[in-house]
């Protein structure tokens, strides 16, 4: 939900082929160049036109609605960009979409819309200029998540045929997503976000085996709802995906306060649009094994929210153990104590098994001291006794998190 109209993000994309950078035309004229646009178009069904009465939507007044929208559409066909991805577009109102198809459909844009589950009344439309662009395949992604969240993605390949320009090395072909991840109403969600993500990377590398397809540029578009800051975002960059807005601005990971893209429903400044290019030829950690780090990196602040030291967390994980080792038992306990497990939304049965199988690197079963500071949680420190004030710290963290449990359905 957005309390004001969406700033687009746009950028230019030359070489899709050796290389997937933004960049001006000028840079490469020989090369064929595109353009995209990502817009959250903010769905009159959310947006609020009275902060006494917040029941009062645009939605309910055809004028305001159809004006906005009509300029939304004036900027994006003056742009007129090579692909468009919008969000939060207003699927449940059929004037608004038929005005969309045959505007843009008219400036010669091939587009493809689809509804969040449950009937929420919004969700994505991409467009794709025929001019650029020729679809090869269209397909839908429906996580039927606590958030009704969807993404679509697009195998498009250039119109003109490479041979045409100079470098044959350039690709024909490119992979386009569209997606608007949840909003991060409670921490709880971070593990939901972080498995939207893992979801849409994986329907992408199962797309492309099962189409036996080389390596391709990767474009994913969309609200992510999340900064540079987030678990998403450092996920991504894991897997080798660059910031088209930072690389055409030469900002670092660490730049995430120079920009803004939008004010949210809370009134907050902040920058959560992207658009992520993928490098075909660039080398990737295997997913699991991001997805994995990714995990561990949110269990490990969970633990610095409840102030835990290295021994600490040692001792929580081992629960009840005996031992001084860390069973999967208490692996799996100490996830579910946590919230990242125990919820239909969070990760698989099979994913956290896959967890453990990173955790657990001599394959032994359990996880000693060596293992936790080495692997499974990037932690240093030396088993002890448990003594009064560490057993007190943990019952502090157990109810913290359970303070923080949402019912997610």
């Amino acid at each position: 939900m957005r309390k004001d109209r969406r700033t687009k993000m746009k950028t230019r994309v030359s070489r899709i082929g050796s290389y997937a950078i933004a960049s001006s035309m000028r840079d490469h004229p020989h090369q064929p160049s595109i353009t995209c646009t990502t817009f959250n178009i903010l769905a009159p069904i959310y947006k609020r036109l009275s902060h006494k009465d917040q029941n009062c939507r645009e939605s309910d007044y055809r004028a305001y609605w159809l004006a906005r929208n009509q300029r939304i559409l004036d900027s994006l066909l003056h742009e007129r960009s090579s692909i468009i991805c919008l969000q939060e577009f207003w699927v449940g109102n059929e004037e608004l979409v038929n005005m969309y198809e045959k505007r843009l459909g008219d400036a010669g844009y091939l587009n493809f819309k689809l509804g969040r589950t449950n009937n929420r009344g919004d969700g994505l439309l991409t467009a794709v200029h025929k001019d650029y662009f020729r679809v090869i395949n269209y397909r839908e992604l429906l996580f039927n998540d606590c958030g009704d969240r969807v993404a679509q993605l697009l195998h498009v390949e250039l119109a003109t045929p490479a041979s045409q320009y100079r470098n044959n090395d350039t690709c024909q072909e490119i992979l386009i997503v569209n997606t608007h991840l949840l909003f991060p109403h409670d921490s709880s969600l971070c593990i939901v976000r972080l498995h939207q993500v893992y979801k849409i990377l994986q329907h992408v590398e199962s797309y492309q085996k099962e189409y036996n397809l080389n390596p391709l540029p990767i474009m994913l578009c969309g609200d992510w709802n999340g900064s540079k800051r987030g678990h998403v975002y450092k996920f991504l960059r894991s897997q080798g995906f660059v910031s088209s807005y930072d690389t055409a601005h030469q900002y670092t990971d660490a730049d995430a306060h120079k920009w803004v893209s939008h004010l949210n429903h809370r009134g907050n400044i902040c920058g959560v649009d992207f658009i992520w290019l993928l490098n075909p030829n660039r080398y990737r950690k295997l997913l699991k094994t991001s997805w994995s780090e990714a995990v561990f990196g949110m269990f490990k602040n969970q633990l610095r929210k409840a102030s835990l030291t290295e021994d600490d967390a040692f001792a929580f994980l081992k629960a009840d153990n005996n031992g001084d080792y860390i069973t999967y038992l208490g692996f799996c306990e100490a996830l579910r104590q946590l919230n990242i497990t125990g919820h239909r939304h969070g990760p698989s049965v099979e994913e956290t098994k896959d967890l453990w199988v990173q955790a657990d690197i001599d394959g032994n079963g359990v996880v000693t001291v060596k293992n936790f500071s080495g692997e499974s949680g990037k932690l240093h420190g030396q088993s002890k006794e448990m003594n009064t004030a560490m057993k007190a710290k943990i019952g502090q963290l157990q109810n913290i998190v359970r303070s923080k449990l949402l019912v997610l359905v």
